[in-house]
């Protein structure tokens, strides 16, 4: 009995931690109480900071969905102020018994590239990333307010300007910048604003996901030069009206982003 005990625990363990992924307990619930009840508004200040904030997230996770609903309503509400929201969704859920439409495994590593950036033990969904120096495991209103508020108080000192172009299946982008830094890169995200997904199977089997942001693809460039031009690949069905750009200048040692646009498309 006493083994049998013993190798329960063992391949339970093992499964945790092949998966690399925390599951987070709070109830759909008791989350969407917090999420109905509080009002954190969201200050800024005459530095004209800006928050990058990215979320690792997945349709094969039950703790996702809440986050993702967090990112929508911060969004919503702060439409004025200089934030950056994108969801990647990463691919290591899909063993599970469904596949994640939007998920890549470009979006798996560049969360280990975090997890390198930042020191820490474990990737995890739902993880927010805060301008590429700090991060945030779960979905707490108050939480992710306060260290979004944190990064806008922050001075910029850099610059980044971007326009583009469409070509055919590609689009031409130019970019400006104060930035004269070593280990630069220039990172264009393209991004679908909305999305509803229907899951069949899987920990959120019978849900229907509302997804914002969506990052569809992620081409960084190395920038040895304060302005040029670059050119990217149109995703399928790539519009102006349901897609969008954002640029920014991120650090290849450090994982921290000291610059962000959106393209603005002519």
């Amino acid at each position: 009995m006493k083994n049998t005990l013993l190798i329960t625990t063992i391949i339970a363990f093992s499964v945790l931690f092949s998966l690399n992924c925390f599951i987070f307990p709070d109830s759909y619930e008791e989350l969407t109480g917090k999420l109905t009840s509080q009002k954190n508004k969201i200050e800024t200040t005459a530095n004209n900071g800006f928050a990058v904030v990215e979320l690792f997230t997945s349709e094969g996770c039950s703790s996702c969905p809440p986050a993702d609903e967090l990112m929508a309503k911060l969004q919503s509400e702060n439409k004025d102020k200089n934030i950056y929201f994108m969801a990647y969704h990463v691919d290591y859920w899909d063993r599970l018994g469904w596949k994640d439409q939007f998920s890549s495994n470009e979006f798996t590593v560049r969360q280990q590239q975090y997890q390198n950036w930042l020191n820490l033990y474990v990737m995890y969904t739902p993880q927010f990333i805060i301008n590429g120096t700090t991060e945030f495991a779960g979905y707490n209103e108050t939480t992710l307010s306060k260290k979004i508020a944190d990064a806008l108080a922050m001075k910029e000192t850099s610059s980044l300007e971007l326009s583009a172009r469409s070509d055919n299946d590609s689009l031409e982008i130019s970019f400006k910048t104060n930035l004269s830094e070593k280990n630069q890169s220039l990172l264009i995200a393209t991004v679908q604003k909305e999305a509803i997904s229907k899951v069949a199977r899987g920990e959120n089997k019978g849900n229907t996901l509302h997804h914002v942001q969506i990052v569809r693809q992620l081409k960084g460039f190395t920038l040895n030069e304060k302005e040029g031009n670059i050119a990217i690949q149109k995703p399928a069905n790539f519009n102006t009206k349901d897609y969008e750009l954002i640029g920014f200048i991120q650090n290849t040692t450090s994982g921290k982003i000291s610059a962000t646009a959106k393209v603005i498309l002519r």
